[in-house]
């Protein structure tokens, strides 16, 4: 079992349905009162990756893909075109769309999350796999740049200061991010004829925990 840092073809996914799932256990009372409790404390995401194919060419793609990975054994990059930048999508991202820590004087080293907030609540998502070459990052609202004040370690998500933030200044940092995901089936079941026809297959995907 292994992560392979490859993404899936982005022209796929782009057309794929999906999103977060929430695990809820609702037990209803004898007075008509629910009681309502989750075993997570993240969401997890799952996606239908046949909803994308277009062509052939794309069924072929699938098929190496899927073959590549041995079905569900190793995980991969998804990216969710719902879901995929630190900032709003009508606006460009920046060193300063989510807050990721708070300056101590010592530590240099970050964890990149991303804050969905409505409300007065709020939920952190920790980025696992950032896009390399999109991350960007500020200390108390001032841009860090250059490989020799800042690194970024795309296949844990996790940024590096040469310098510790002082302390009680806010880390700041925006960026691009994949889902890491498997396949969630052991086969895929194709036709041509009903593909040509307008039948897509079911490819289904799920997001795993790093």
């Amino acid at each position: 079992m292994a992560f392979h840092e490859v993404r899936f073809a982005v022209d796929v996914s782009f057309g794929a349905l999906g999103g977060p799932e929430r695990r809820v256990e609702i037990v209803e009372l004898a007075n008509g009162y629910e009681e309502r409790n989750t075993p997570w404390a993240a969401s997890r995401r799952r996606y239908d990756a046949g909803m994308g194919l277009r062509s052939l060419d794309d069924l072929e793609r699938l098929i190496a893909f899927f073959e590549a990975r041995r079905g569900q054994l190793h995980a991969f990059r998804w990216r969710d075109w719902a879901d995929w930048r630190s900032a709003p999508a009508s606006q460009a991202i920046s060193a300063f769309d989510q807050g990721i820590g708070i300056g101590d004087g010592v530590t240099v080293s970050f964890q990149l999350v991303k804050h969905y907030v409505s409300g007065t609540q709020s939920e952190t998502r920790v980025i696992a796999k950032p896009v390399a070459g999109t991350v960007l990052a500020a200390v108390h609202g001032v841009p860090v740049a250059g490989e020799d004040a800042l690194s970024v370690d795309a296949t844990t998500g996790v940024v590096t200061f040469a310098v510790p933030p002082a302390p009680g200044s806010e880390v700041t940092a925006g960026f691009e991010f994949d889902v890491p995901v498997r396949f969630d089936t052991d086969r895929l079941q194709v036709s041509v004829a009903t593909f040509e026809a307008g039948e897509v297959p079911a490819v289904p995907l799920v997001e795993v925990r790093l």
